[in-house]
């Protein structure tokens, strides 16, 4: 211990920052150094010297008060008070409280030099919190510190600002760090994406104006801030992921890049490329891809990449996978991803390594609902985690089985986690599991004899941590009954006749149990005929003796004992249980015998007061006291002060009171709206207690019978006094709609495995046993099983069906939908545009979709821009080869199959004979791409060709007949873009496609909205045997639209100082650009830059953005790096542009 101790101390001095400049031994302020770092070290020295509590408390006592009086000093120098925050700090960490030293640490974080005010910002962040009262101190000091041109000192108030700053000063400081989103330096940037994360997560309505900038982020040049705004979508797409969906190729795009090594290699762990981005971008995905095909489509290709390419054996990798499998099984399903991620949970599944084990059950759990035939795969495997040493295991391997459980299979599954909770200790473990057995219990029963008993063994082994919504809803089941009243009474008898052998037995039961025995026998003992009700009296009677009963539960009996004398003519064990309590010491008991004893003496009134089986009567109370009206008018008539509303009383205190107002001006209605969504009632576990019992249902039992009904009840009083003739209309909240995981997914199952009834007498008695257990839990998980699992919406009849009574009362209410339907418009430098396309659906049309080639080089069109004539055209061929794993991937092993593309496809694919069309004789002289497919369908295919003229982009789109007949009435349509025109009409009808031939036509396009990427999207319809729609993308970047500028030096220096909007960036040059030469000519051939001059190492280049808005760019190289500075009249031109130069100089 004392190595580790020396040690820390020798680190102490740079930590706290004493090197300071011009320092040395001999230098000024050498001895106060010394006795700073000394006197730390001898504090910390004494304390781990020290051998009992009291001698800590009795040294830091001491270290305190010096530190008080040294604090209190006037002469003290802002040195010596740091050297004293610092053992402050220390104090604090140790447990003591210094709150007298608080507002030392916001001095010392408003004045001094950097190193003091790094200390006084670290105390405060960890001294106050964000309802201390001193914070209000702190605001003129951030905001100070935000202005400043110093890097530190702003750095500095982001972090407090993220940290600590409450709700109410977010106004303050918000357009400052607005501001610093624009920032030139990335740490900058990337700590107000942070500070403003906070303020979403605290106060989520005050950042609503400011969701653009939230994706300007997104596309930042900086991937640490890029990796920062995620953290806000993520948390926005978990509340409303429809109103982002358009982003979904921006978050491909990143994740690619990020899969494909883009980043530096700073954002490596263990060789992985930012493991915790990649996460982060699969849960983004799979909430996007949540129950939406045309969505989940665009990230098939990316979570094949990332399953693929996470191949190292290390725990991230295998977060990365976990990630991936929930994301394939979230998102809309496709085969092959499916397939692979089963063999990936296979693979954690049967792994010996326990983390890994635990891996594959969570997963297993998750997508059980989705594709069952999986448990059945690994369902020895699942019987040995049953008996694993690992607690942790087991539970994971119950929660398993508690998603496999039906109406075969419940009783075996029940039992199972019942002897687990027999055997645990941990209050979480039997809170979790008493939540699911009674769920289970009320869903799937066979009978009213298993339903009572396991009901008892949950109360009994659950004890008193058992959520009170477990024996609230039991009561309320029994109360409320079923749709056959005989089997009511036989449940209720049942229950009745378990409880009095209970209590003949004399155990020691929780209190809880106690309570709904008292409350079944009060409420339905009357029910069994054959028992005396003088003996359920006695045994109640002994209950209310016994001395670890406690008051509340002795109420609950109290209760009971009335209702049974209200239907007995006259107890001796009431009037002797009245005789005991009416001078009881226990003031609630004797409240509750003296009420008894009144009650007694009127039976009929005790009769109505208390009927039976009327639990669920609702009681009419007026609220509104409106009995109390001619007492009140009575008091005003004698001059009494009229009634003030609460709020009214609030505002005259607090304006005698000459203090600050602490409270807000008010709240936002959409705040409150959010504040109190429409939640339905959950059980501990965070999963419903059974489909019919989560409603709105009244509840029932000593709750229910105390609780008010206000329905129709006149409000007669409110905030305005008295109100006479005004009702209250009470609103009707949202009932939500319970969404099940397995609607996620309905895909096939196929037929179980055989379960070796044939090898049964072959194998020992151990796993015999294990096999029986086998057929038992997973009966039911077949194909043809046709049985539903937990959890999974079915339209299969429960055991324990409520009364249609509460269904009416509910289904009468109104349900209303909040849906945010404000669109958020694209920033300019968003990455990718979505393709919105319509759902064509019909009898006569046919609706085709293909894949284009070109929208699947989207990613290679960000990563790095190549000549306009080496476009890339992905062929059928390269795509399939493109998708065979590497022999070093996870699923090159011996026991996975490896998905390969069927040689007989390839053939055929390559035996295929299409038209390849070509350009008119005046274009091919242009520059131009390369012809590539965007769709087809048997008898059409169309291709597409960029034509680059000075003045416009010429769009070419062939159309090629492949059929030997001709095709009439072929409409070719462009539809609307965010950010591109076409300038002629965006329609264009070939009358007649002659057989075997191919028909062209050319749009010019102009960039409308600045991007440095989109998509134009189309569609063609046309009659053959019938009509037909086709849909395509054609992707368009920013530099398709950029053209040379030719100009003098003067010239440009003339249009350099009139231009305002400018962007400045240092890009890292690779080694094969060793000039500035070399590399302006990089820039001149991918981006069409003219390089108007070079001197020295400086350079000046020219472009324009067609038709007319131009953009300059002066370079200059130092130390490896090139320093670019780009100026236009157009705002996001410079952003766009130097996003583009930084991907040609990173792939150059």
């Amino acid at each position: 211990m004392s190595d580790v101790v020396e040690r820390t101390l020798s680190a102490l001095p740079g930590l706290l920052g004493q090197h300071e400049p011009g320092g040395g031994p001999g230098g000024a302020g050498g001895p106060g150094r010394a006795s700073a770092t000394s006197r730390l070290g001898s504090l910390i020295r004494s304390v781990t010297a020290l051998t009992s509590k009291h001698e800590e408390e009795k040294l830091i006592q001491q270290e305190l008060t010096s530190l008080k009086a040294t604090v209190s000093a006037p002469n003290t120098t802002l040195r010596l008070m740091k050297e004293c925050m610092v053992r402050f700090i220390y104090c604090e960490m140790l447990g003591y409280e210094s709150s007298f030293g608080y507002i030392h640490a916001i001095k010392l974080a408003q004045q001094g030099n950097l190193l003091e005010k790094r200390v006084g910002y670290l105390a405060v962040s960890l001294f106050l919190h964000e309802s201390h009262e001193l914070l209000l101190l702190l605001v003129n000091t951030v905001v100070k510190d935000l202005q400043s041109t110093n890097l530190v000192e702003v750095c500095m108030a982001l972090t407090v600002v993220s940290q600590i700053f409450p709700r109410e000063m977010i106004p303050a400081v918000l357009p400052l760090i607005e501001d610093k989103l624009q920032h030139s330096k990335e740490i900058i940037r990337r700590k107000a994406v942070q500070a403003l994360y906070k303020f979403y997560l605290i106060a989520p309505n005050q950042v609503q104006h400011i969701h653009d900038k939230f994706r300007k982020a997104l596309c930042d040049r900086d991937p640490g801030v890029m990796a920062a705004s995620l953290h806000i979508y993520l948390q926005m797409i978990k509340e409303d992921s429809s109103g982002y969906k358009d982003l979904t190729e921006s978050f491909v795009t990143i994740l690619k890049q990020v899969v494909g090594g883009k980043l530096p290699i700073d954002f490596n762990y263990h060789s992985v490329p930012a493991p915790w981005l990649q996460i982060q971008l699969l849960r983004i995905l799979g909430l996007l891809g949540k129950d939406d095909p045309r969505t989940s489509e665009l990230m098939y290709d990316v979570l094949d990449e990332s399953l693929r390419r996470a191949d190292i054996n290390h725990n991230i990798t295998y977060a990365i996978l976990f990630e991936c499998v929930q994301t394939i099984y979230t998102i809309h399903p496709k085969s092959e991803l499916l397939e692979k991620a089963a063999k990936c949970i296979g693979k954690f599944v049967l792994s010996p390594k326990i983390n890994l084990k635990y891996l594959g059950l969570k997963a297993l759990t998750y997508v059980i609902q989705q594709d069952p035939n999986l448990a059945l795969q690994h369902q020895m495997t699942i019987i040995e985690c049953l008996d694993h040493p690992d607690s942790i295991i087991k539970r994971e391997t119950l929660e398993l089985l508690y998603r496999i459980t039906n109406g075969q299979n419940v009783i075996v599954i029940v039992q199972k986690m019942l002897g687990y909770l027999k055997e645990s200790k941990e209050e979480y473990a039997i809170i979790n599991l008493v939540g699911k057995i009674a769920e289970l219990a009320e869903k799937y029963a066979p009978d009213n004899e298993w339903f009572i008993q396991t009901m008892n063994a949950v109360f009994s082994v659950g004890g008193d941590v058992v959520h009170p919504e477990i024996p609230n809803n039991f009561l309320r089941l029994l109360a409320e009954g079923f749709d056959d009243g005989k089997e009511d009474n036989q449940l209720r008898m049942y229950a009745v006749r378990s409880y009095l052998a209970l209590l003949e037995e004399g155990a020691l039961y929780p209190q809880k149990f106690l309570q709904v025995m008292s409350w079944v026998l009060g409420e339905y003992s009357s029910l069994v005929t054959d028992v005396d009700p003088e003996v359920i009296l006695k045994k109640l009677h002994s209950l209310l003796k016994k001395t670890f009963v406690t008051s509340e539960t002795k109420a609950w009996i109290m209760a009971a004992v009335t209702k049974i004398a209200s239907r007995t003519s006259c107890s001796k064990t009431v009037d002797k249980l009245l005789q005991e309590f009416s001078n009881s010491l226990d003031t609630c008991m004797r409240q509750h015998a003296f009420e008894l004893k009144h009650l007694c003496e009127d039976k009929a009134l005790m009769k109505n007061l208390l009927p039976f089986d009327a639990s669920c009567n609702d009681m009419v109370v007026d609220a509104s006291l409106s009995f109390l009206d001619g007492f009140v008018a009575e008091g005003l008539g004698r001059g009494a002060a009229p009634y003030k509303p609460h709020h009214q009383r609030q505002e005259e205190k607090l304006s005698q009171e000459k203090a600050l107002n602490f409270e807000p001006y008010g709240l936002s209605f959409a705040s409150s709206m959010s504040a109190s969504g429409v939640t339905g009632r959950q059980s501990p576990t965070g999963l419903s207690f059974g489909s019919d019992t989560s409603g709105n249902s009244a509840e029932t039992g000593h709750k229910e019978t105390n609780s008010l009904k206000l329905e129709g009840v006149r409000k007669l009083w409110g905030k305005e006094g008295y109100l006479p003739k005004k009702e209250n209309k009470v609103g009707k909240e949202n009932e939500p709609q319970t969404v099940s995981c397995g609607s996620l997914l309905a895909g096939q199952v196929g037929d179980p495995p055989t379960l070796w009834s044939d090898q049964a007498a072959s194998l020992p008695e151990e796993d015999k046993e294990k096999q029986q257990l086998a057929s038992t839990l997973f009966v039911g998980l077949g194909s043809n099983a046709g049985v539903s699992l937990m959890g999974k919406m079915d339209t299969t009849t429960q055991k324990f069906k409520r009364k249609s009574k509460l269904n009416e009362a509910q289904n009468s209410e109104d349900v209303s939908d909040f849906q945010n339907s404000a669109a958020l418009d694209f920033g300019p430098l968003l990455d990718t545009v979505p393709v919105n396309v319509e759902d064509y659906e019909g009898n006569i049309h046919t609706r085709l979709r293909e894949a284009s080639l070109c929208s699947s080089g989207i990613v290679e069109d960000n990563l790095g821009f190549e000549t306009p004539q080496s476009l890339k055209t992905s062929g059928l061929d390269d795509r399939l080869s493109d998708s065979r794993p590497s022999q070093s991937s996870l699923f090159a092993d011996s026991n996975i199959e490896i998905f390969q593309p069927s040689p007989s496809a390839q053939c055929e694919s390559a035996s295929k004979t299409q038209l390849v069309p070509s350009l008119p004789d005046e274009l091919e002289e242009l520059t131009h791409s390369e012809v590539v497919e965007l769709c087809q369908s048997d008898a059409l295919a169309l291709y597409s060709c960029k034509v680059w003229t000075d003045d416009s982009l010429l769009l070419t789109v062939f159309l090629s007949n492949k059929t030997t007949s001709a095709l009439s009435a072929v409409n070719l349509v462009f539809e609307e873009a965010e950010h591109f025109q076409i300038l002629e009409s965006p329609t264009y009808q070939f009358p007649v496609i002659e057989a075997q031939s191919v028909e062209h036509c050319q749009k010019c396009v102009c960039m409308d909205k600045i991007c440095t990427q989109g998509v134009l999207s189309g569609f063609i319809n046309y009659q053959s045997e019938m009509e037909t729609h086709l849909e395509f993308s054609i992707t368009l970047s920013l530099v398709d639209f950029i053209r040379p500028m030719e100009m003098t030096t003067e010239d440009f220096g003339k249009l350099w100082l009139s231009l305002s909007n400018d962007v400045k960036q240092n890009v890292k040059m690779s080694s094969s650009q060793d000039s500035l030469s070399a590399a302006l000519n990089t820039l001149q051939q991918k981006l069409k830059l003219h390089i108007v001059d070079i001197i020295g190492n400086e350079g000046i280049l020219a472009c324009q953005l067609l038709p007319s808005v131009p953009c300059l760019l002066h370079c200059r190289t130092h130390s490896g790096m090139l320093a670019l500075w780009f100026r236009s009249p157009c705002a996001a031109l410079p952003d766009g542009l130097l996003y583009q130069c930084q991907k040609v100089m990173e792939e150059s």
